[in-house]
């Protein structure tokens, strides 16, 4: 695909992009608005929902407390949710749904970042475990309460859909779960309600939000590594797609300050994806020639894509931050308390469900044992990192630090 036959924000939508016009609706019907597209309203109420706001003490990698630079959740969605408005403003799809479900996609995670859901999975595992994506789609289905005529936000079919299957379908042509592990409970209870076609492939909207995440992360947590010590240019060097960009930031400012050598490389290595996503997907656009809408659900494949030379410089970038930066012996210092916390307050719920707060404790005495523990993990998981640490301060005589 040339750049030059890219959309700039003018002309009209794709064949193949998500109309508005055209979309399945929303589980409870609702009178349409004069001024808004239902992708825009769909945006403006996750934009205006509590959890859109928690996303702001919430660890993407490095807790908030340690330096008011480092990214958060919210941070993190932010960028993404741009990525995700430029690469949809390019292939001419509707911009807004891309932009909701970019801003949407984080609604599931716990506090401290992965650490909470791998040790709240760990915790619920003789319940069905515990998803982020499942619990996103709790999240704007259930657990918001801001309207009047129903729960959640009642967002359209094809922003439910994008946040359940932006990663691809969830469901083999034969209806069954991929792997060995069932559909997470509560999708499958949405779903009996409001089948969101769970073997087919996502819009491209719901594709351009996805890698757009993995663009997104790759890039800040080079800039966040470097910001806290845990990543050197000479370490970054030997990583293909960073290194190649270094060398030119290098050679056209050789005395560049350390902190705009930084700056320029990682936004350097974001353009070079972002122009990969481009041509390659232009390029699938062009091999496959979808009409539809329609015919981008049924296509079997996902579209937009890296090159196969950038998606393995960007498993390569994976591997070199995982073993460099995330599994860092201060970075799992942290992790370990983070756990001890996420423990200890599941334990004391499950125990005294009175402890939880507000409309979480209503109630409690009347549930069994799952619901109970349904009850809590959903507590837990709405948590910021600062309400979490605040609550274990409460409930025991000593809170880890987190440092």
């Amino acid at each position: 695909m040339q750049f030059d036959d890219i959309g700039f924000g003018g002309g009209s939508r794709a064949s193949f992009a998500s109309n508005p016009e055209k979309s399945k609706g929303r589980l409870v019907a609702e009178r349409e608005s004069p001024t808004r597209t239902a992708f825009q309203r769909d945006r403006d109420r996750i934009v205006h929902s509590t959890a859109f706001r928690r996303l702001k003490h919430k660890t993407q990698v490095f807790f908030s407390h340690e330096d008011d630079h480092y990214r958060t959740r919210l941070t993190h969605t932010i960028e993404v949710a741009q990525i995700a408005r430029a690469l949809a403003r390019a292939f001419r799809l509707d911009e807004d749904l891309a932009e909701a479900i970019a801003l949407v996609h984080d609604f599931g995670h716990t506090p401290f970042g992965h650490t909470g859901e791998d040790v709240l999975g760990e915790l619920m595992a003789e319940y069905g475990g515990f998803d982020h994506n499942a619990h996103a789609l709790k999240v704007v289905t259930e657990l918001e309460h801001r309207y009047a005529e129903f729960d959640g936000l009642n967002l359209t079919w094809e922003s439910l859909e994008g946040l359940v299957k932006h990663n691809g379908p969830l469901l083999d042509e034969s209806g069954k779960p991929f792997g060995d592990k069932p559909l997470p409970r509560a999708i499958e209870t949405y779903n009996q309600k409001n089948d969101l076609k769970l073997a087919n492939y996502a819009s491209l909207e719901a594709q351009v939000a996805a890698i757009a995440d993995d663009i997104a992360y790759n890039t800040h947590d080079i800039d966040d590594g470097l910001r806290a010590g845990l990543l050197s240019f000479d370490l970054l060097k030997e990583v293909e797609l960073v290194g190649e960009q270094l060398a030119i930031v290098d050679r056209l400012y050789p005395d560049l300050d350390q902190t705009r050598r930084g700056h320029e490389t990682t936004r350097r290595v974001m353009t070079a994806m972002v122009e990969d996503v481009i041509h390659m997907t232009g390029e699938n656009l062009r091999l496959l020639n979808p009409q539809s809408v329609d015919d981008i659900y049924n296509v079997g494949q996902t579209i937009v894509s890296f090159s196969s030379v950038m998606n393995t410089r960007e498993k390569e970038l994976k591997r070199f931050m995982f073993a460099n930066m995330y599994r860092h012996e201060n970075v799992l210092r942290v992790r370990a308390q983070a756990e001890d916390i996420i423990r200890d307050l599941f334990d004391r719920y499950m125990q005294t469900p009175s402890e939880m707060r507000g409309e979480w404790a209503d109630r409690v005495t009347k549930l069994d044992r799952q619901s109970l523990a349904y009850r809590v993990s959903d507590f837990l998981a709405g948590m910021t990192d600062n309400f979490a640490h605040a609550e274990h301060c409460r409930l025991f005589d000593q809170t880890p630090e987190l440092r």
